[in-house]
Parts: C-alpha cells; sequence; structure tokens
C-alpha cells in the first residue's frame, strides 16, 4: 500500500484510529466458543462491525502464537479476510521482531509476502543490518520501536549517550539507513509530552500511538504534539473497543466505543481545516 492511500483513508473516513486486534479466549463472548475457530470468529465481527470507523488493524502476533498452530491459522486468516474484504485498510503485525540481517529477512518474507501484512513493528536493539531487510520491501512499512508506553521504557529508552537519550539516537541514526522513508515509529500515548521532541526529529513519518484506552493515554494531548502536516498519526486502541462487551452484542458494543473515538478524531481533523 503506497502511504497516500492512508492518508487518503484518513480524511475519507475523518479518523486515524487503529484498532488492536489482542485475542484472548478467556475473554471473548462464550457462545463463541462452540465455533470451529472461536478467535476468527470474533475478528470477524470486530472488523465488520468497525471498519468505517477504523483506518488500520493491528493484531498482536503473541495473541496468536499462543494457541500454536491453529492460532496461526487464525492470524493468517484474519489477515486474509481483511485484504479479500476491505483492501483499503492499513494492516499491522504487531510482532516486535529484530534479528540478525539472514533472520530479519525471513521475517520480513513471512509478515510481508506470506501473510501479507502491510507493516510489522521491529525492535532497533540490534541496528541496521536487523531492520534494513523489512525495509527492502516495496510499499512495506517497518514500525520501529521508539519510546513505548510501559513503565520499564524509562530503564533504557530515555538513558542519555553523549548527551542523547537512547530513543533519540534510535530515530535520528534510524533516519540515515537505506529505504528511511518507510519507517514508521511506535511512541506510547502515555509519553504524549515527549511527542514534540520526537516530531522535531522525524517530521514527516507516521507515528503508531497505542495506549489510548485501557493504558490512560490521552487523545488531546497525542494530537496536541504528534499531528503533522499528513496528520501522521495512527492511534491504536484494543481492550476498550473490543471487549467493550461480553455478551452476544459485543460487535454492536465495540462499534459504538469506536465511533466515540473517531468522532473524537474528526473533531480534531475539523478543527485543522
Amino acid at each position: 500500500m503506497e502511504l497516500k492511500h492512508l492518508i487518503d483513508q484518513i480524511y475519507k473516513k475523518e479518523s486515524f484510529l487503529c484498532i488492536g486486534l489482542d485475542v484472548d479466549l478467556e475473554k471473548i463472548p462464550t457462545h463463541l466458543l462452540n465455533s470451529e475457530d472461536p478467535i476468527f470468529e470474533f475478528n470477524k465481527a470486530i472488523i465488520d462491525a468497525t471498519h468505517q470507523l477504523a483506518v488500520s488493524y493491528k493484531p498482536n502476533t503473541a495473541f496468536y502464537e499462543a494457541y500454536g498452530l491453529s492460532g496461526w491459522k487464525s492470524l493468517e486468516k484474519t489477515i486474509s479476510y481483511l485484504n479479500e474484504n476491505y483492501p483499503e485498510i492499513f494492516t499491522i503485525a504487531d510482532a516486535k521482531r529484530g534479528d540478525i540481517g539472514n533472520t530479519s529477512r525471513m521475517y520480513a518474507k513471512a509478515f510481508f509476502e506470506d501473510l501479507n501484512f502491510n507493516s510489522v513493528t521491529v525492535a532497533p536493539y540490534m541496528g541496521r543490518d536487523s531492520v534494513e531487510p523489512f525495509l527492502a520491501f516495496d510499499n512495506k512499512y517497518t514500525i520501529l520501536l521508539a519510546l513505548t508506553s510501559n513503565e520499564g521504557a524509562f530503564e533504557f529508552q530515555t538513558k542519555r549517550i553523549d548527551g542523547l537519550e537512547l530513543y533519540k539516537e534510535v530515530i535520528k541514526t534510524s533516519l540515515k539507513w537505506n529505504n528511511s522513508d518507510r519507517l514508521m515509529y511506535v511512541v506510547g500515548a502515555t509519553k504524549a509530552e515527549y511527542l514534540s521532541e520526537i516530531r522535531k526529529l522525524a517530521p514527516d513519518n507516521f507515528l503508531l500511538i497505542p495506549g489510548v484506552g485501557a493504558q490512560g493515554g490521552d487523545l488531546a494531548e497525542v494530537c496536541r504534539y504528534g499531528l503533522n502536516s499528513d496528520v501522521g498519526l495512527l492511534v491504536n486502541s484494543s481492550r476498550a473497543i473490543i471487549y467493550a462487551s461480553n455478551g452476544k452484542d459485543f460487535a454492536a458494543a465495540a462499534a459504538t466505543a469506536a465511533r466515540d473515538i473517531q468522532r473524537q478524531m474528526k473533531a480534531v481533523l475539523d478543527a485543522r481545516s
């Protein structure tokens, strides 16, 4: 997917909402457990109910890998369903991969070719040669972990090296890599006050912002510091949307929760026009 298609969808839907499909069988409605593939049936219902309100979906692969082969098949069916029925949607494999070059190349092949995701999250700790294999794929995007929303992020990411915080060094250095125009960055919503500094380093790149909703991130603050001329944000909400209800009305409840966030996003976009 070319980036302009994502930007077009943002303005068409008046939304920059990404919905995290982090499916836990202990939390989904019990009536789905009798189906042949409960995870896929849950995802399908959520997607059908919310696709007009979201521009992106982000399955966290751990929630599928935990169920072994059947979970991986559910992931494959979910991404195939999105690609076949809603090709305008920007898909993110939240896999946090990153390894030596040959291994990264195979990870990239798995997510970009075999599963046909538009993007994948990648850890930058091993440096250039662990990330550039992902960046080699045309019209695919690598979402690099920059400043995450968890408490432990301060143990490393904000430490100073020669006067510069590590997360800033990650962004500054990565922009020198081959095909860095295909880079996006993960910045946690609970770190909204850092966004203005990040925008100085990466004014044109899209930022994936997890943590709005259940993790306590504030959408208004994220927009205040993080928006750029192309919007440049994908704001993720997972549990607050997909688990809005655990009854048979779960899909309708998810749509209501997604619509509430979309309306807030519409107000932000209207204020800019």
